[in-house]
């Protein structure tokens, strides 16, 4: 029966120990799947991790070099926290986070020699003049700073840059009572940061570099591109000459915008840090990146009027979407909305290449007009006609659509200030711009389109 027992112990320690193993390889393989899967999403996250790898291993120079060491003491150790802290995917937050730092490191660090010379100063009248001087000091300029963090500019641009400087100056300040040595502590201080910046900023600007400038400028042109599949949609599956939509429910052009009404935060990210970058490509020193804010900011305000036209039509195709009892009134309606939504999808998309190009879209303006006068003409006929009660469902539908068509309006408008202030590069010639509106899809460019 011993024998027995241990074999079957025996028995469940191995099928336990297989278990685990199976177990342990599973978690290894679905970890190696998402490492390899976020390295293909988007290789360059593969090139900055090397490059924070090499950033750290110049900068461990200057703690190991004894010379340099020497030179610099215990305060070297900064310059490896400084390159932990200061490197960023973009070159923009990189920069932004590296003259924060020095330069916040270097004003906190002035004050706090000026507070020790104010507490030696209080120390004379009393014994205990330093210690309560200096924490008086600390209190008020640590509020004050703090404060300046609620103020939303500052809190965009220099909120990091406001913390450190709480930090360095608290750490130098409190130090003063301790150290004698003073200056020399905070000068160690500045020049080891100002070593893990540059040390950044070298390895982030001339390996590789991924500029803020140039994704959030991606980023405006993808979301072009998806709102131009929404309406490219709806002009197929509702609008089209043979097409009545009977169920839209789990198309996946319905779902296409919907990642536009989330692209707010990384698009203001992007625009705060592109601001920090210098020149590169074809983004100026003052470049308008503001515009690009504005851009975004229509271009949810249209995603918005989609989702209202996409739930609307959704809750109402089982009713036999454009089945009126006003035949005549409503071929029209589908006829102009067919109108409307071609000439729009065309708009956005000429927008998009504009966008990506970097050209002046004369396309687009000229389409626009045509869909503008497609909608006028639509609200003329829903509010003359009599028989509107019976195609309600149309008229809502086709007004929505109309409203998507000021919104359009307005992203044509916002991107022809963003091509005049950023100095949008003009087409060649007509034949240049139709073929490039060709090759993104947009068919029978419109004949009377004057290439100024």
């Amino acid at each position: 029966m011993d024998i027995d027992r241990n074999r079957e112990i025996d028995g469940e320690m191995v099928s336990t120990i297989a278990s685990c193993g199976l177990l342990l390889h599973s978690l290894l393989a679905g970890f190696a799947r998402k490492v390899g899967g976020a390295a293909r999403e988007d290789p360059r996250r593969v090139a900055h991790s090397l490059k924070v790898g090499l950033a750290l291993a110049l900068v461990s120079a200057v703690y190991f070099v004894t010379p340099l060491f020497n030179g610099l003491g215990v305060s070297a150790i900064w310059a490896v926290l400084t390159v932990v802290v200061v490197m960023e995917f973009t070159v923009g937050a990189t920069l932004s986070k590296g003259l924060n730092r020095a330069m916040a490191t270097l004003v906190a660090g002035c004050i706090a020699v000026g507070a020790h010379q104010l507490a030696e100063l209080a120390e004379r009248c009393s014994d205990q003049g330093e210690p309560v001087m200096l924490t008086v000091l600390v209190f008020f300029v640590a509020s004050a700073a703090t404060f300046l963090r609620f103020i939303p500019e500052i809190k965009a641009k220099y909120d990091y840059g406001v913390t450190i400087f709480i930090l360095t100056f608290g750490l130098v300040a409190v130090s003063s009572y301790r150290v004698e040595e003073l200056i020399q502590l905070a000068h160690q201080r500045f020049y080891t940061i100002v070593v893990g910046v540059f040390i950044c900023l070298c390895t982030t600007v001339f390996l590789f570099p991924v500029w803020a400038g140039e994704d959030v400028h991606k980023l405006a042109s993808s979301n072009l591109d998806k709102l131009a599949q929404f309406i490219e949609g709806m002009e197929t599956n509702c609008f089209g000459e043979n097409n009545i939509a009977i169920n839209l429910e789990g198309k996946d052009f319905l779902q296409v915008y919907k990642s536009v009404l989330n692209s707010k935060a990384t698009e203001d990210s992007l625009c705060t840090f592109a601001r920090w970058e210098p020149r590169h490509g074809q983004f100026r020193f003052r470049h308008p990146w503001s515009q690009y804010q504005k851009l975004g900011t229509l271009c949810r305000q249209c995603a918005s009027s989609m989702e209202a036209l996409a739930s609307y039509v959704i809750t109402t195709t089982k009713t036999q979407y454009l089945a009126a009892a006003n035949p005549e009134l409503s071929f029209k309606v589908r006829k102009t909305c067919h109108e409307m939504s071609t000439h729009s999808a065309k708009v956005l998309r000429g927008l998009e290449m504009a966008i990506r190009t970097m050209t002046v879209p004369y396309l687009a303006n000229n389409t626009v007009v045509v869909a503008m006068k497609a909608a006028e003409r639509l609200r003329s006929e829903l509010e003359e006609n009599a028989a509107l009660l019976q195609v309600m469902h149309m008229a809502v539908t086709a007004t929505l659509l109309a409203d998507l068509v000021d919104r359009v309006k307005e992203i044509t408008e916002c991107v022809d200030v963003l091509a005049r202030l950023a100095h949008f590069k003009n087409p060649e010639d007509a034949k240049y711009a139709i073929v490039g509106a060709l090759t993104r899809g947009i068919d029978d460019p419109l004949p009377d389109v004057v290439i100024l």
